[in-house]
């Protein structure tokens, strides 16, 4: 009983494999309170998200008398010494139709998660009404925008300019992204839906628009509470007509790439209101590059080009850039956030040989790092397959193996001729 040798030579290949890791991030639900008697509420809920011992975050809410009477508001109370209702002066009357807005302000004390209510006693048919509020108190945050800065340039009145913003959770523990304080008239946030958790070293992309309504230089800023971060905004409304350079999609995320290779993905330009000509690019990170794009481009009106992206990362892990194309656009410096992660090479070697002649009950399979030296056996148990996948190679490395049979009685048979293979 001996498994052949020279007919019937074991066969090998290798196959690289690739893992897609999932993460589920869940937040707590918000509650929605559904107010049936004259005093409501909007929000009912306020929820802080991560904000860092020692320092206090505030978020208000409006109250509005929806009946035909005046309400008097008697007091404003808190279940939880960590929230504090203000700017507001009690008792109030508020008549029929009217609102009145109130802060509460969170300072957290400890690191972990404050809960409670803040409850508004009124003469109102409903007594009282409850704001529900929450937030984690955390020893420490560091939240990183890219870029620090946005500057629309000249955008007709009337019309949107966007440029991408990427928020990345620079520090070592998680960040809750709750809300955004946003100033100036004209810009907007879009594609960021709140509540947001980062890891570390996670990133979250969205946009930031402007539109301007007069023919003005405007100022602005988007404040992030979590990481105490202010990114000032600026644009000119124009009130003659000029072009805009808009992509698609809006930022690039080349996912996992193997160290030393090369990811590639594409992307669009338009230009809408007037033809716009691009005279330059530059890239941020040399692991991300513009491949095969010559400038100066003009782009016609309502017309699109599209251009080749590329990332070559150079260890594992997270990476991220900025593409910044320079025109006579409106948005002259128009931003294209890129993303992607280096990943380190996994392999197996996938073993196949003919069965033996007489009757076996499996097969071990031997393996070595040299021809003429020693093998150690890889599988506990004999294997009744004619097949086996060696998982547990590394990167660089020649290996060596050798196959027996096993009968009922436990005896094996010679080993087969060694075969080699050169995983990458």
């Amino acid at each position: 009983m001996r498994l052949p040798r020279s007919s019937h030579p074991l066969s090998v290949s290798i196959r690289s494999l690739s893992g897609l890791a999932v993460l589920l991030v869940g937040f707590l639900p918000t509650v929605a309170l559904a107010n049936t008697g004259q005093l409501t509420c909007n929000p009912c809920t306020l929820y802080y998200g991560t904000i860092v011992v020692g320092q206090t975050e505030t978020l208000p809410t409006t109250l509005t008398n929806t009946q035909t009477t005046s309400v008097t508001i008697s007091s404003i109370t808190t279940s939880n010494s960590a929230f504090k209702a203000t700017n507001i002066t009690l008792p109030l009357t508020l008549a029929a139709g009217k609102s009145v807005s109130f802060n509460v302000i969170f300072a957290p004390t400890a690191t972990h998660w404050e809960g409670g209510k803040t409850t508004v006693a009124s003469n109102a048919s409903d007594k009282t009404l409850t704001v529900q509020v929450g937030g984690v108190g955390v020893g420490s945050e560091s939240l990183t925008p890219s870029p620090a800065t946005l500057a629309f340039g000249n955008v007709p009145v009337g019309t949107t300019a966007t440029l991408p913003m990427a928020l990345t959770n620079s520090g070592g523990s998680n960040i809750i992204l709750a809300q955004t304080q946003l100033s100036g008239t004209g810009f907007a946030v879009s594609g960021l839906t709140l509540p947001v958790k980062l890891q570390p070293k996670q990133t979250v992309t969205f946009s930031l628009t402007f539109t301007p309504q007069t023919a003005t230089t405007v100022g602005g800023s988007l404040v992030l509470p979590n990481g105490s971060v202010t990114i000032p905004l600026t644009g000119t409304g124009t009130s003659s007509t000029q072009g805009q350079l808009a992509f698609n999609p809006s930022s690039v995320n080349f996912g996992d790439v193997n160290v030393g290779s090369t990811g590639t993905q594409s992307m669009s330009a338009t230009a809408t209101g007037a033809s716009v000509t691009i005279t330059s690019s530059s890239s941020s990170s040399s692991l991300f590059a513009l491949n095969g794009a010559s400038f100066p481009l003009t782009i016609a009106k309502d017309q699109s080009v599209s251009f080749n992206l590329a990332f070559t990362p150079k260890t594992a892990g997270g990476a991220s850039g900025t593409l910044t194309f320079i025109s006579n656009a409106s948005n002259s410096k128009a931003l294209e956030n890129l993303s992607g992660t280096g990943t380190t090479p996994q392999y197996s070697v996938n073993l196949t040989w003919s069965a033996s002649s007489s009757p076996v009950v499996g097969y071990y399979v031997y393996r070595g790092t040299s021809l003429k030296g020693s093998y150690s056996r890889v599988n506990s148990t004999p294997d009744p397959a004619t097949t086996y996948s060696d998982g547990t190679v590394a990167s660089g490395t020649t290996y060596y193996y050798e196959a027996t049979s096993v009968d009922s009685s436990g005896q094996e048979s010679v080993p087969s001729t060694a075969v080699s293979a050169v995983v990458p």
